[in-house]
């Protein structure tokens, strides 16, 4: 048995759900079956989705506390080629906040309570007790690892673990983000104002069926957040009916399925663009 797999058992007896990594920290690919979600995929560890594929695929979500699963035939030869092990931090109710940097580090000293830290290659992982929802690049350096993600498996760390704090689950809410880019100029509505959508029933229906095609997306999410961007904005950017409100709901659909700000930024100035706008 490799060492890997003995870890990946204690954690498993431990409850906390694991996976192999193979080389460049990254999970096992999909099966021919399973390519590119051609299965339905797996959306979250509680409710499986209609895949029920024995072989270590989606990522995150194959991660399992199922001992007959982990050392079963299927999943041997991943275990013999793999170069680290993970395991999925919602799926254990914790969040790992990972500091990838020294500056990270200093930035989390002096605002984060003080709890478990796991050594990184480049930095630190502060565990806390608690799951929440995963996201990017919430500071320089730093990112949230919980729900629907996984990290790697670095050892149990050092000190107490804390209850997950609200200044990290504050870390993912956006601020409000401008309607247009600074540096764009958009036509004044025709029509001296006027705008024909400014109604609920059609211009709200629109930005929750974008909002839902956004959320929706399984693969290829930057060029569905482009595609949806442009679809708005092909029949709402030229009247005015745009508010504020209505683009931060956009941009805060991209960051939820793990978008930054200047992505979401960068796909609406290409989208006014593509519409000489």
């Amino acid at each position: 048995m490799s060492a890997h797999l003995r870890t990946a058992l204690g954690l498993a007896a431990a409850g906390v759900p694991t996976l192999p990594l193979r080389v460049g920290k990254v999970p096992f690919g999909n099966c021919p079956t399973c390519t590119k979600n051609a299965c339905g995929g797996r959306p979250n560890m509680k409710t499986p989705g209609p895949c029920t594929c024995p072989h270590l695929c989606h990522g995150w979500a194959a991660a399992t506390t199922d001992p007959n699963v982990i050392n079963s035939p299927m999943w041997a030869r991943a275990w013999r080629e793999a170069a680290a092990v993970a395991y999925h931090p919602g799926g254990a109710g914790l969040t790992v906040v990972d500091l990838d940097n020294a500056e990270a580090i200093v930035w989390a000293r002096a605002n984060l309570p003080v709890t478990r830290i796991v050594p990184t290659t480049r930095g630190e992982h502060w565990l806390y007790r608690g799951a929440m929802q995963s996201a990017n690049s919430v500071r320089p350096g730093v990112d949230i690892k919980s729900s629907m993600q996984y990290a790697r498996w670095l050892g149990s760390g050092t000190g107490t673990m804390a209850t997950l704090p609200d200044v990290v689950r504050a870390l993912i809410v956006k601020k409000p983000i401008p309607a247009h880019p600074a540096s764009v100029t958009v036509p004044a509505p025709a029509g001296g104002g006027a705008c024909p959508h400014r109604t609920p029933t059609y211009l709200d229906r629109g930005i929750a069926m974008a909002e839902q095609r956004i959320a929706e997306a399984r693969e290829a999410v930057h060029a569905t957040v482009y595609r949806t961007f442009l679809a708005v904005l092909s029949t709402h950017g030229r009247c005015g009916c745009l508010t504020d409100a209505h683009t931060a709901r956009l941009f805060n659909a991209a960051q939820r399925k793990g978008e930054t700000a200047r992505h979401c930024t960068d796909a609406w100035t290409n989208a006014l663009t593509r519409l000489g706008l």
